[in-house]
C-alpha cells in the first residue's frame, strides 16, 4: 500500500530535575553541597532511509515519544540524558508542522537528519548555586519539557524522468519495459492508483531513475480524478516526458491540456525541460509521427513500448538532458582539484 502523507505527533523527553544534597563525610565538617544537575531529554528525529518508500507505518502508529532524562543525584553526579527517537522516513520527505504550518525541513538523501522536537534541558542540583556569601543553597531547578508538536510528513518521490499522460496512455508499459518495476497494466482508464518508481540500467554503468504517475485529467488540479493526490511526485523530477498515445482524437489538443494542467498546478514545474513521446506508434505503421507545435520541447519521441521500437533514441535523448543537468548542478572537477 502506498502511503504518501501521514500526521504524526511527537513529544521531546522532559529534563530531569536538579538535586539538592549536601555532602556527609566522616571527618569531613561543613562538606558543602553536591547535587548535581538533571540530564537533558531526548529529541524527536526525522531520517531519511533508503530502504523505505512510503509512509505507512506511520497509519499504524501516530504517536512518538522521546525518553526524559533522569534526575540529578548527590556527590554532583549528573542524571543520565534520555535516549532520542529516530522516526525513518522515505528520502524526498518534506516535514511540516501542521498548528502552524511552519517547513521544518526536507531529507532527501539517505541517511539526512533534522531535530523536529528538542528535548528539555536539565534543571541545575544545588551545587551551582554556590557562591563565596552563599555557601549552603537549597535552591534547585527542575527540568524543562520537551518540545510537542504534531507533524505533518509528506511524501515527494524523487527521481530524473517524470512521465506524464492521460489515463491509458502507455506509461505503466513503458516503465515496465524500460526497467524492471512491475506495475499493474490493464486496458481500462486508472490502472495506475500510485505512483510506481523504476530505475532504467544504461551500458557504463549508467543509470537513472523514472517514475509513472497516475493517469491526468482534465481539471486534476482542482482535485478531479487522481492527478491533485498524485501531482506532488514530478515536483522533485529533473525531466517531465508528455506521453501521447497515436490513437488520441486530437494529439495537440492532449498535449496542449497536459501543459495546461501542469502550469495550473505549479509554474516551476511547467518550467522545467520536458519532451514529447508519442506511444503506440504500433498502431501507426511505418509513416513518421504526426507534427506537433511544442516550441518548448527539447525533443519529439515516438515509440511502441509493446513492439520495442523507438526506445533506444528515447532513452538515448533522456541521458543527454539529464547527463547535462547533472554536470549543470555537480561540474566535473578539474585534475588539480582531485586528491
Amino acid at each position: 500500500m502506498f502511503v504518501d502523507r501521514a500526521v504524526v505527533k511527537v513529544e521531546a523527553g522532559t529534563g530531569g530535575s536538579g538535586q539538592v544534597s549536601f555532602r556527609r563525610e566522616k571527618y569531613v565538617p561543613l562538606g558543602g553541597p553536591d547535587g548535581g544537575d538533571g540530564g537533558a531529554g531526548g529529541d524527536v528525529l526525522v531520517r531519511a532511509d533508503s530502504n523505505l518508500s512510503t509512509l505507512l507505518d506511520y497509519t499504524y502508529r501516530d504517536f512518538w515519544k522521546a525518553e526524559r532524562g533522569q534526575h540529578g543525584e548527590g556527590s554532583n553526579r549528573t542524571g543520565k540524558s534520555g535516549a532520542d527517537v529516530v522516526l525513518p522516513v522515505p528520502p524526498g520527505t518534506v516535514i511540516r508542522d501542521l498548528d502552524s504550518g511552519e517547513l521544518l525541513g526536507e531529507v532527501l538523501q539517505d541517511g539526512d537528519t533534522i531535530v523536529v522536537a528538542k528535548g528539555g534541558r536539565g534543571g541545575k542540583g544545588n551545587a551551582f548555586f554556590v557562591t563565596s556569601t552563599h555557601r549552603a543553597p537549597r535552591e534547585w531547578q527542575p527540568g524543562e519539557e520537551g518540545v510537542a508538536r504534531t507533524l505533518e510528513l509528506e511524501l515527494k518521490l524523487i527521481a530524473d524522468i517524470g512521465l506524464v499522460g492521460q489515463p491509458n496512455a502507455g506509461k505503466s508499459t513503458l516503465l515496465s519495459v524500460i526497467s524492471a518495476a512491475r506495475p499493474k497494466i490493464a486496458d481500462y482508464p486508472f490502472t495506475t492508483l500510485s505512483p510506481n518508481l523504476g530505475v532504467v540500467p544504461l551500458s557504463g554503468h549508467r543509470t537513472f531513475v523514472v517514475a509513472d504517475i497516475p493517469g491526468i485529467i482534465e481539471g486534476a488540479h482542482e482535485g478531479k480524478g487522481l492527478g491533485l493526490q498524485f501531482l506532488r511526485h514530478i515536483e522533485r523530477t529533473r525531466i517531465l516526458a508528455f506521453l501521447v498515445p497515436i490513437d488520441a482524437m486530437d494529439w495537440q489538443a492532449e498535449y496542449d491540456q497536459l501543459r495546461a494542467e501542469i502550469a495550473a498546478y505549479s509554474a516551476e514545474l511547467a518550467d522545467k525541460p520536458h519532451c514529447i513521446v508519442f506511444t503506440k506508434m504500433d498502431l501507426w505503421g511505418d509513416d513518421p509521427p504526426p507534427d506537433i507545435d511544442a516550441p518548448g520541447a527539447f525533443g519529439v519521441f515516438a515509440i511502441s513500448a509493446a513492439g520495442r521500437t523507438g526506445l533506444d533514441a528515447l532513452l538515448a535523448g533522456w541521458w543527454d538532458r539529464i547527463h547535462a543537468l547533472r554536470q549543470a548542478v555537480e561540474p566535473p572537477r578539474e585534475p588539480s582539484d582531485l586528491p
